[in-house]
């Protein structure tokens, strides 16, 4: 998979996800199908990622996203079973992906 298809792919998994979360709050039918699809799409897109060339500390890094994703899998299921646990999952997740896009961006420059 090509970096724009990933990136194109990466946006609309986040906006789902959020649409899912947020709409499910309003008791939405369809608002675990719309989160379970954007968590997806996210994992889909961390797991097809290349690892060859990349450093120690960035493998770590997308380790910590591909648990993140896996997190946020978990967190559908749980909406799916309209239990409330599925918040703990998602705020793992999101503290997991925002840890990792602030180190790799300091990494970066």
């Amino acid at each position: 998979m090509n970096q724009k298809a990933r990136t194109i792919i990466f946006s609309m998994a986040g906006l789902l996800i959020l649409a899912g979360a947020v709409l499910f709050l309003t008791k939405w039918f369809l608002a675990p199908y719309l989160f379970a699809v954007g968590a997806a799409g996210m994992a889909v897109c961390f797991l097809t990622l290349p690892t060859k060339d990349m450093e120690f500390r960035e493998r770590r890094l997308h380790r910590f996203n591909i648990i993140a994703s896996v997190l946020m899998i978990c967190a559908s299921g749980l909406m799916f079973k309209d239990m409330k646990e599925w918040i703990i999952c998602l705020t793992i997740a999101a503290v997991l992906l925002l840890y990792s896009s602030f180190v790799s961006g300091k990494q970066q420059k």
